[in-house]
């Protein structure tokens, strides 16, 4: 089994460089064209899902019916597969944080697989539901063995954590080794997900 992990498209706090988190943010004309242009690239693909999953975030939710519609595919919302909430952070910018939180981002960004935002998650929380979300959906999908494609509509802290989390990668290089663009697919084998 393959799952086929892609961020969201674009919304207009991407452009502004704004933190998303649990915000439930819309897609902008880009990211409606993003994911369009996703479902077009997957359907010609030898790697063409059978279904899709998705987060209940608009900007999640809405990239996944694109692209099932065009594929012709179900689509489900699976809890879980949300993007980390970062509290008291969403809305600003990285350089507002800095600016407002001093000491707590410094905290955060020296530990961030254990540090968190002030009312938010910190990255092994967000592994903590993201990682048994996945093994729920395979084990539905008839295990890692079973010959599926899986398309997972989830968020960019998702996708980097989680390939953290399985390359042993320390997390303050996750922005670096694994950014992920949006409607960006990564390809992971399933059975990854059982070590």
């Amino acid at each position: 089994m393959k799952l086929l992990l892609t961020r969201h498209g674009e919304t207009d706090w991407n452009l502004q460089r704004r933190i998303q988190g649990s915000t439930d943010t819309d897609l902008n004309e880009t990211g409606r064209r993003q994911a369009m242009q996703l479902a077009e690239s997957l359907l010609l693909s030898e790697d063409r899902p059978d279904i899709v999953y998705t987060s209940g975030l608009k900007r999640a939710l809405e990239t996944a019916e694109i692209a099932a519609k065009r594929l012709q595919i179900p689509c489900l919302i699976h809890p879980g597969l949300e993007e980390i909430g970062f509290g008291l952070w969403e809305g600003l910018t990285w350089e507002q944080v800095e600016d407002k939180y001093p000491e707590l981002y410094q905290i955060w960004h020296t530990d961030r697989r254990y540090g968190h935002p002030p009312e938010g998650e910190s990255y092994q929380d967000l592994l903590n539901r993201v990682v048994p979300a996945l093994q729920d959906i395979i084990q539905k999908e008839g295990g890692s063995s079973a010959d599926r494609r899986i398309l997972i509509v989830t968020h960019s802290a998702v996708i980097m954590s989680l390939l953290s989390h399985l390359n042993r990668t320390p997390f303050h290089e996750m922005v670096k080794r694994y950014r992920t663009q949006n409607a960006q697919i990564i390809e992971l084998d399933a059975k990854r997900l059982e070590e």
